[in-house]
């Protein structure tokens, strides 16, 4: 084996060791980039012709569709810890609430610390809520009521 084949060899597996990572990692930045430039330097480094060159694209498309199948399945059964999944548990006596939890906000009177138009921020019992207004204007510092619970949203109007 002569020295440039030697270098489209390491440069390709340079290349999917650096795609691996960046399967991992969350975004694309210097791994995928680099791991681009690596496997295109290793397809012109070891074709002779065209098509062989085509035939080495395809061949190392299928191998990063393994690849991508393994780091996903290895995701999954949680051998890899990945860094988009939070870890910790939201817990109600932590101050953690569901959606479902906001029904006991339905009739409550507030302050908008924002303007609504038709979002902001309003505070009820000395908490901060995402509000929606019915979709009227609301200017800061009016007082509000809240009408209706939908899931998150809290739909509020200007308290009469």
């Amino acid at each position: 084996m002569d020295t440039l084949t030697i270098l489209g060899i390491l440069l390709l597996i340079a290349g999917f060791i650096l795609a691996g990572i960046e399967m991992v990692l969350p975004g694309f930045s210097i791994p995928g980039i680099s791991a681009i430039i690596c496997l295109v330097a290793g397809v012109f480094l070891l074709a002779d012709s065209i098509m062989e060159g085509v035939f080495i694209t395809v061949v190392i498309l299928a191998l990063m569709g393994i690849l991508m199948a393994l780091v996903l399945w290895l995701l999954s059964k949680g051998r890899f810890r990945s860094p988009i999944i939070l870890e910790e548990e939201q817990k109600k006596s932590e101050g953690y609430l569901s959606s479902s939890d906001l029904k006991y906000l339905l009739g409550k009177k507030g302050v908008a610390k924002t303007d609504l138009r038709p979002t902001g921020v309003g505070e009820i019992d000395g908490i901060n809520f995402d509000v929606i207004s019915e979709g009227n204007y609301i200017s800061k510092d009016t007082g509000i009521t809240i009408i209706k619970v939908e899931g998150s949203k809290l739909i509020v109007k200007e308290e009469a």
